[in-house]
C-alpha cells in the first residue's frame, strides 16, 4: 500500500474493485463526488452505482489500464458524467486482481495571480516535466511528461503519482517527492519500471527540485523525467559480459561450462534456455570442420529455467535427440548464424511444428519468442544454445541478439578448451591405463593390493606403482612419479616403468637401479630440451626388493616419500630411508637400507599425491595415513580404500595418487634345501642323488628328471669355471621349484651355439630349454645362476 502522508485525501475520489466486480474500498473523495458512504456501497457491486444502460453489470476490461467517461448514479438519484482512471493490481497471493479506479476533484479549480506553482515555466523540450503541489497532487505537466503517461493534463491533473500510475514503484516515487518537500533540497532518482499497457520497462532518471514563494518557503515539487533506457540496456548489456567472462569457463568440463552459460542467460536475457552439444564421429575423437547438414544429432548438456525444476525442458541432460531442418537447432547449426522466431511474426509455430511436443510446450507456457544462437569456435561448430521468453513480455531485439552472440562465443571458447582438455585427458588415461600393471603379480613373497586415481583437474600425471617377480622367489616392489601432467608425462612414466622392469631383471641392487634409472632421466631430459638447453623431465622413485627366505626388504629411494611400516599387531611407523635426490640431477649416490620384517609385515609405498593437499601439511598427512593403517583390516584392498576414504578431499585429489600395499610372505625352512659343493666333478653324482632324494621328499619327484640334469649342468659348469666356494640351493612352493648355483666368481656365463664337433658349450642352452627361465644376478660374494622349473606343467 501506498504510504500515507498528511495530505487531502478528499482531494481526489478513490474505489478499488475485485475482479468479480464488487466494491472493496471507498474513499472520503469517492463520498464527496457520490455521496455514498463507504458503508453504503463497500461490498456491494459497482454496477449499483452505474446510471442508464450500464447498471445491467460491469466487466472489467482487458490490460493494465483504461481511461474513460462513464455516467454514475449519485445519492440523490442524479446522474454524473465522470472522467475516470483505472489501473489493474497485480494478485498478491491472497485473493484476486484488483482495479483502482480515481479521477481528480479539484484539477480545474482558480489559482492565485502569484502561485509561485502557476509562474514555473514548463519549457517544450523532449525532457518530460510535472509540477506537484504542497499536497504532492499534480498542478501541471508538459506535452512531454503527457506522452510518457499516455495521459491528457487536463485529465490528470490533481490526481497523486500512485493514483495516475498504479504502479508498486510509485509509492517510492512519492516518498521522494515528501523528502524534498520537506527538506527544501533537489534529489536525483534512477528507477527502472514499465510504462503503458505493452509492458517494456524503461529507465528514468528523475530530477526532483523544490518551488519556493517569494518568502522563500517550498510550495511544491517540479520533477524532470529523463529517459536513459538506451544506456541503461548498454550497461545492462556490458555487465553481463563482463559477468560472463568470471561466471563461464571456471572448470575444464564441458557439461559444467555448458550450464554456466545456461545459468547466464536466465533470467538475464531469457526465461528458458537449452544447451545442445555435437557428439564426436568416435569416442575421443574431433569433431568435423566441414558444414554441418540436417538431420543432425545433440545432446543435451544443460538447460536452465526461471521455474522451478525445468518444466520447459523436453529433453533431459544427456539425452540424444535428432533434430531435422525445419528445427531452430539444426537451420541455426546449418546457416551458422543467429536466427531469431517470435509468435508476433507467426514463424515460432512453423519453427517447432515437427515436434508435437514440443508445440505443445509452447501453448503450455505461452513461449513467443525464440532466439537459438550457434557455438562456433576455433572454425568448429560445437552446438547451439536456443533461448525463449514467456514470463517476459517483449521479443527479442537486435541488440539481444548481440549481446547472445558475444555471450555465447565467449562460452564456445571455453566449450572448446574443456573438450580439447577432455580428449586429451582421456588420450592420456588410456595411455596410462595401458602403461600401469593391468594387476599385480602374484607371488610367494607378498600380497599385495594397489590404486590409482588420476588427478581430479590438473590432468593425468605420471605416477606409477608395479611388483615384479625376481629370482630366488624374490620380488621387486616399486613406486614412482613423473614431474608434470598430460600425454607427455604419461609416455615418460611409461619409459621410466620399462627401464625399472628391465634393470630389476638383472638384478640390480635398489642403489644402483635408481643410479641406471637416474642416468636415463638425465638423457630423457637432454632429449627434450634438444642442443644445448637441458630439459625439464624429472621424476621420483621408491625401490625395494623383499626376499622371503631370509626375510629381509632392502629398499632405496630418489626424492620418493618414506613408505610406512606396519608390524603384525604394531604400530605403523614410517621408514628411516635416507632420501636421495630425485631422478634427473645426476651424478649424486643414493643409499639402500636393510630391514628384517617378519611375516605378515605391511609396506606401504606411495605417491606425494596422497599425503599433500592445500589444506594440510605433509606432517599432518603423515599422521593421518599411519592412523588409517593402524585399523585392522580384512584384506588389502579394504585397506587401500580406507586410505583413500580418510586421505582424500570429497572432490578429489589435486595430484595424481598411486598406493601399493604389499603384505610379506615367509618362506618355510622346510622348503629350502641348501649345499656346499666340493671342487670335484666326480663328485657330482652323488649331488645328483641327493637332490633327488629331496624332491620325493617334498613329494616333487615328478620333477626329478628335470631337476637332476639342470643341476648337473649348473654345478658342473660352476666347478669347471667359477671360483670356490661353491654352493647348490633348492626352493619350491607350489608352483615353481628354483635351482640356485652360487660362486665367488663375477664372470657371469652366457648361452653360445655350440658347433657340430663341439664337445661342449650345450649345457645352458639345455638349461634354456628345459626351463620355464634362467639366469644370473650378481651378489657381494660374487654370482649366482638360478632356474625355474614349472610344476604345474610336471603334473
Amino acid at each position: 500500500m501506498s504510504p500515507v502522508y498528511p495530505f487531502d485525501e478528499a482531494a481526489t475520489a478513490r474505489a478499488v474493485i475485485d475482479d468479480t466486480g464488487m466494491l472493496v474500498e471507498w474513499n472520503e473523495g469517492a463520498h464527496r463526488l457520490l455521496g455514498h458512504s463507504a458503508d453504503d456501497v463497500v461490498g456491494r457491486p459497482a454496477a449499483y452505482l452505474l446510471a442508464g444502460e450500464g447498471a445491467d453489470g460491469v466487466r472489467m476490461p482487458p490490460g493494465s489500464r483504461w481511461d474513460g467517461t462513464l455516467t454514475l448514479r449519485h445519492r440523490d438519484g442524479s446522474a454524473v458524467t465522470v472522467w475516470l482512471l483505472a489501473h489493474r493490481r497485480e494478485p498478491d497471493g491472497e485473493g484476486p486482481g484488483r482495479w483502482l479506479v480515481v479521477t481528480p476533484l479539484e484539477g480545474d479549480g482558480p489559482r492565485p495571480s502569484d502561485d509561485p506553482l502557476e509562474r514555473a515555466e514548463l519549457v517544450q523540450s523532449p525532457c518530460a516535466v510535472a509540477i506537484y503541489d504542497e499536497r504532492l497532487r499534480l498542478r501541471r505537466m508538459n506535452g512531454a511528461m503527457a506522452e510518457v503517461l499516455g495521459l491528457p493534463e487536463e485529465r490528470v491533473r490533481g490526481l497523486r503519482v500512485p493514483e495516475m500510475s498504479g504502479r508498486a514503484q510509485s509509492a517510492d516515487i512519492e516518498q521522494h517527492l515528501h523528502r524534498v518537500l520537506t527538506t527544501g533540497r533537489g534529489h536525483d532518482v534512477r528507477t527502472y519500471l514499465p510504462i503503458g499497457d505493452h509492458g517494456r520497462m524503461y529507465a528514468w532518471l528523475a530530477r526532483m527540485a523544490p518551488i519556493t514563494d517569494a518568502k522563500g518557503q517550498v510550495r511544491g515539487v517540479c520533477v524532470a523525467a529523463h529517459d536513459f533506457t538506451d544506456q541503461y540496456l548498454a550497461r545492462e548489456r556490458l555487465q553481463l559480459v563482463n559477468e560472463a567472462s568470471v561466471r563461464i569457463g571456471t572448470t575444464l568440463d564441458v557439461t559444467r561450462t555448458a550450464q554456466e552459460l545456461a545459468d547466464v542467460f536466465v533470467p538475464a536475457l531469457a526465461d528458458f534456455v537449452s544447451i545442445d552439444l555435437v557428439d564426436p564421429p568416435e569416442a575421443g575423437g574431433e569433431l568435423l570442420t566441414a558444414r554441418l547438414t540436417a538431420p543432425i544429432s545433440l545432446r543435451r548438456a544443460a538447460h536452465r529455467s526461471v521455474n522451478p525444476g525445468n518444466p520447459e525442458a523436453v529433453a533431459k541432460p544427456g539425452q540424444v535427440d535428432v533434430y531435422p531442418a525445419s528445427s531452430p537447432q539444426a537451420d541455426s547449426l546449418v546457416a551458422g548464424h543467429t536466427i531469431v522466431a517470435s509468435a508476433e511474426t507467426g514463424d515460432i509455430a512453423d519453427w517447432l511444428s515437427w515436434d508435437p511436443e514440443r508445440s505443445e510446450r509452447i501453448r503450455q507456457y505461452g513461449i513467443h519468442a525464440t532466439m537459438s544462437v550457434p557455438i562456433l569456435a576455433r572454425g568448429l561448430s560445437l552446438g547451439v544454445a536456443v533461448l525463449t521468453r514467456f514470463r517476459r513480455p517483449d521479443g527479442f531485439t537486435p541488440d539481444d541478439v548481440l549481446l547472445a552472440e558475444e555471450v555465447t562465443a565467449r562460452a564456445a571458447v571455453c566449450i572448446d578448451n574443456a573438450r580439447r582438455y577432455s580428449r586429451e585427458r582421456e588420450t592420456a588415461l588410456a595411455l596410462q591405463r595401458s602403461l600401469l600393471p593391468r594387476t599385480l603379480a602374484r607371488t610367494a613373497a607378498v600380497e599385495a593390493a594397489s590404486r590409482y586415481l588420476p588427478a581430479a583437474r590438473a590432468g593425468v600425471g605420471g605416477d606409477w606403482f608395479d611388483v615384479i617377480p625376481l629370482s630366488g622367489m624374490r620380488v621387486a616392489m616399486v613406486v614412482g612419479e613423473v614431474v608434470g601432467h598430460g600425454i607427455q608425462a604419461s609416455a615418460t612414466m611409461g619409459r621410466l616403468r620399462t627401464a625399472v622392469r628391465t634393470l630389476a631383471d638383472i638384478d640390480l641392487a635398489p642403489d644402483e637401479l635408481l643410479t641406471h634409472l637416474d642416468d636415463l632421466v638425465v638423457r630423457l631430459s637432454a632429449e627434450a630440451g634438444g642442443e644445448g638447453s637441458p630439459g625439464e623431465v624429472g621424476a621420483t622413485c621408491l625401490y625395494a626388493v623383499y626376499d622371503p627366505v631370509s626375510r629381509r626388504c632392502t629398499l632405496a629411494r630418489a626424492g620418493h616419500p618414506a613408505p610406512v611400516l606396519v608390524p603384525p599387531g604394531g604400530t605403523p611407523l614410517e621408514v628411516d630411508l635416507p632420501a636421495g635426490p630425485p631422478l634427473g640431477l645426476g651424478g649424486l649416490p643414493f643409499e639402500s637400507a636393510e630391514l628384517e620384517l617378519p611375516e605378515g609385515t605391511v609396506l606401504a609405498l606411495y605417491t606425494d599425491g596422497l599425503i599433500e593437499t592445500r589444506e594440510r601439511d605433509i606432517d599432518a598427512g603423515h599422521r593421518l595415513l599411519r592412523h588409517a593403517l593402524e585399523v585392522p583390516s580384512a584384506s588389502l584392498e579394504e585397506s587401500c580404500d580406507r586410505v583413500l576414504n580418510g586421505l582424500l578431499p570429497p572432490g578429489g585429489a589435486l595430484d595424481d595418487v598411486a598406493l601399493l600395499l604389499a603384505r610379506t610372505l615367509g618362506l618355510p625352512a622346510s622348503q629350502v634345501a641348501t649345499w656346499d659343493i666340493p671342487a670335484d666333478p666326480a663328485l657330482v653324482s652323488p649331488i645328483r642323488k641327493q637332490v633327488v632324494a629331496q624332491l620325493a621328499t617334498w613329494g616333487l619327484s615328478d620333477a626329478a628328471f628335470t631337476a637332476e640334469l639342470v643341476v648337473s649342468e649348473l654345478v658342473t659348469n660352476a666347478i669347471r669355471y667359477g671360483s670356490h666356494p661353491i654352493r647348490l640351493r633348492l626352493i619350491h612352493d607350489a608352483t615353481t621349484l628354483i635351482c640356485e648355483v652360487s660362486d665367488t666368481s663375477h664372470t657371469a656365463p652366457h648361452l653360445r651355439r655350440a658347433k657340430t664337433w663341439d664337445e661342449g658349450g650345450r649345457g645352458l642352452l639345455l638349461v634354456a630349454q628345459l626351463t620355464q627361465r634362467w639366469g644370473s644376478r650378481h651378489t657381494a660374494e660374487g654370482k649366482t645362476i638360478w632356474a625355474e622349473i614349472s610344476l604345474l606343467d610336471e603334473e
